[in-house]
């Protein structure tokens, strides 16, 4: 049974916490962490060939002194010997774990880990991080830190190929996402931030990274002009030939999706722009999130791009294409 709910106030909230903090959480030092690596060519985890000792179901472990949790979901008939894609959703501000994991928000079960667990097919460990106090502030880069031990333990125990891991969310989770672009490009394949802010910081922020980016013409929540920014640091970072991508007329309820020319191999960057306001789940030709949502087709064929350690060439020209609604 499919069960809507607008995720704007969380989001809201978000915004002004953050403003009230006078931008605190900002900029902080990831860069003191000790990061995760990812070799130059497909590399096992130390988990591949051993009897998993992990299954689905929700863990706590200590990082930065503190109890932090997630939620793992193992692809059923889990192979020791097969590497898998890790994808890691984080959630908004006020969202949970649980959100994620279950879809609840929008569809239950059709739209688990932001749409891409069913599309998936079983091809990917999926994890949902919590933020603490419902939020992603990374203040000292904890949650930066968080996401290293999560990673480190889920991988002691799953077959992981290290050379396919990415990062998704939306708002909060993907200030979140961002974050991780800016602190650990080497250690994350390619990460998807729908409709963020420079909320969780940007230590670093110099490395390339496959990158891409997403939202609302008319979001009054993180205005579109903040995700132009952040996706332009990235189209530097990777050597892209700069420009303004086309984006969708307003009232049009379409979006348009644009990869960029000229980006160094392995790292595209690409922008979706769509016609509406601080939604997860956008639909062509109706308002509000959905379901039948066209992002979550979007973000995983970004992501399964990627085969093994083999970088993709460089897109050789600007691609755009257009959705009009029927």
């Amino acid at each position: 049974m499919a069960r809507t709910r607008s995720v704007l106030w969380p989001a809201l909230i978000a915004v002004l916490v953050v403003l009230s903090m006078g931008g605190t959480a900002l900029g902080r030092g990831q860069g003191e962490n000790t990061p995760l690596t990812a070799s130059g060519t497909a590399a096992a985890s130390p988990g591949c060939g051993k009897a998993p000792g992990l299954t689905s179901g929700t863990y706590t472990i200590q990082s930065g002194g503190k109890n932090r949790s997630f939620i793992l979901r193992v692809p059923d008939g889990y192979d020791r010997n097969r590497g898998y894609r890790l994808v890691l959703g984080f959630h908004w501000w006020g969202g949970t774990s649980t959100d994620v994991a279950t879809g609840r928000t929008v569809e239950t079960g059709t739209w688990a880990y932001y749409g891409l667990q069913r599309l998936a097919n079983n091809s990917a460990i999926f994890v949902a991080p919590q933020g603490l106090d419902n939020g992603w502030a990374n203040s000292g880069g904890e949650d930066v830190s968080f996401v290293d031990d999560m990673i480190r333990r889920i991988e002691a125990d799953l077959c992981v190929d290290t050379t396919q891991r990415f990062a998704l969310g939306f708002s909060y989770g993907a200030a979140m996402s961002y974050a991780l672009a800016c602190a650990r490009a080497t250690v994350f394949r390619a990460v998807a931030v729908q409709s963020g802010g420079q909320l969780s910081g940007c230590s670093g922020g110099t490395q390339p990274i496959a990158y891409l980016g997403v939202h609302g013409l008319r979001d009054n929540v993180l205005a579109i002009s903040g995700g132009r920014a952040m996706r332009d640091r990235f189209v530097r970072n990777n050597g892209c030939t700069p420009q303004n991508p086309p984006e969708p007329a307003q009232g049009s309820l379409t979006h348009r999706i644009t990869t960029y020319a000229g980006c160094s191999a392995g790292h595209p960057v690409a922008w979706a722009a769509f016609d509406e306001g601080h939604i997860a789940a956008p639909q062509d030709g109706a308002p509000g999130d959905s379901g039948r949502t066209w992002l979550p087709g979007e973000v995983w064929k970004f992501f399964t791009q990627f085969q093994g350690s083999d970088p993709s060439p460089g897109t050789a020209t600007c691609r755009v294409t257009d959705t009009v609604s029927a």
